[in-house]
C-alpha cells in the first residue's frame, strides 16, 4: 500500500519527469538542466557525461518530439529508481528512435531531481544497447 508521502512523491517525480521531456523538446536548456541534481549525470554512447556538458550534448543531437511514457518509480526515503519508456520523433524527417531511460531520483531542498539518466536504444534487430561509442565529443562541440 502505498502512503499518502509516497504518493506525493510520485507525483511530483513524474512531474520532473514531463518536464524534461517538454523542456529538451522545447530547446529549454536552462529548464532542462533544472530538473537535475548540481551533481547529476547522463549517460549514453558508451560514456557518462556531467550536467556541464549536457548543453553541448543537446545541441549536438537531431531535435524533435520526445514522447514519454509513465515511468516506472520505486521510491526509497529520499532516493529513488525508475524506467521510463522513450519514443522520440526527428522534427525534419519524422524518423523515430526508441528506448527508455534508467533513472536515479534523489529528494533535494529544490523537491525531486534526476541525479543520473542512462540512456538504452531498441534497435530494429531487437538489441538494447547505449549507442553507438563516441557518438558525442564534449571537446569537439
Amino acid at each position: 500500500m502505498t502512503s499518502p508521502r509516497q504518493t506525493d512523491d510520485l507525483m511530483e517525480i513524474h512531474q520532473l519527469l514531463a518536464r524534461y521531456a517538454v523542456t529538451i523538446t522545447q530547446g529549454d536548456i536552462d529548464g532542462l538542466l533544472e530538473v537535475f541534481t548540481e551533481d547529476g549525470t547522463y549517460s549514453a554512447f558508451g560514456e557518462t557525461y556531467p550536467l556541464s556538458d549536457f548543453p553541448a550534448l543537446v545541441a549536438a543531437a537531431p531535435k524533435g518530439l520526445f514522447l514519454t511514457g509513465t515511468a516506472l518509480v520505486e521510491p526509497a526515503g529520499d532516493s529513488a529508481t525508475g524506467t521510463q519508456p522513450l519514443c522520440f520523433v526527428d522534427h525534419a524527417t519524422h524518423a523515430l528512435r526508441i528506448g527508455y531511460y534508467n533513472d536515479t531520483y534523489r529528494r533535494t531542498e529544490r523537491g525531486w531531481r534526476l541525479r543520473t539518466r542512462a540512456m538504452t536504444f531498441i534497435r530494429r534487430s531487437g538489441a538494447h544497447d547505449s549507442g553507438r561509442p563516441h557518438a558525442f565529443d564534449p571537446a569537439g562541440a
